[in-house]
């Protein structure tokens, strides 16, 4: 067995009794590993991070008393050197954006296997950044504006322009908060708006509104009024 100082020190924070112990094992049955904490609730988590000075944190995003992404950003913000591994049922862009966005370092779908959970523990341990195989195609798709590439290979007769326009409006926003999304006059962007009802064939917003979600456009975001 490797010595204390040479293991990789790990708090689990999971609230699921069974997914906790076998998750435990999984990381315990790695010479080069040793859990020493455990939290089920967030406000747990700091006694847990004192008393075991952990290099890595396998973060839930969903505890009974809040948020993972909020201590996944309290802990970046406290704990600089402390990274942060997601491993959550939580698979939609929107959590994995957000967990990035607060400082995690990796981040899995529960179903991973050993061996994967544990390259992963050991890559943030070093300072890198590990993600699932899916988790990391959809970064890429996500970093390369996907969702608007692919409506524009679904929605051909419009301009990449237009896409942006559309993907606003199943946003919700007004004309006049577009506007000020995309630096445009608000009668530019009314004029993209009646080009984009012609090229759909639609009358109403909210005929647009549901081919741009069909196309997978407007799916972050929201608020706005409509237009008068």
């Amino acid at each position: 067995m490797q010595s204390e100082k040479t293991q990789v020190r790990v708090v689990i924070v999971e609230d699921h009794p069974l997914f906790r112990e076998g998750l435990r094992a999984a990381l315990e049955s790695a010479d080069d590993i040793r859990v020493v904490g455990e939290a089920q609730t967030l406000s747990e988590l700091p006694a847990a991070v004192a008393a075991g000075r952990p290099q890595v944190v396998v973060m839930d995003l969903s505890l009974p008393d809040g948020s993972g992404i909020e201590a996944t950003r309290r802990l970046a913000g406290e704990h600089p050197e402390l990274q942060v591994l997601v491993l959550t049922m939580a698979d939609d862009d929107g959590s994995l954006l957000a967990a990035l966005h607060a400082g995690a370092r990796g981040y899995l779908v529960k179903g991973a296997g050993r061996e994967e959970v544990l390259h992963a523990v050991r890559t943030v341990a070093a300072g890198g950044a590990v993600f699932g195989p899916d988790v990391a195609a959809r970064i890429a798709a996500l970093v390369t504006g996907g969702p608007r590439r692919e409506a524009e290979r679904v929605l051909p007769a419009l301009t990449a322009r237009e896409v942006e326009v559309l993907d606003l409006v199943a946003r919700g926003y007004d004309n006049r908060r577009i506007s000020r999304e995309l630096f445009l006059a608000e009668k530019t962007v009314r004029n993209h708006i009646t080009h984009i009802f012609e090229k759909l064939d639609v009358v109403t917003r909210a005929e647009a509104v549901a081919r741009a979600r069909d196309a997978g456009l407007g799916v972050v975001g929201g608020g706005g009024g409509r237009d008068g």
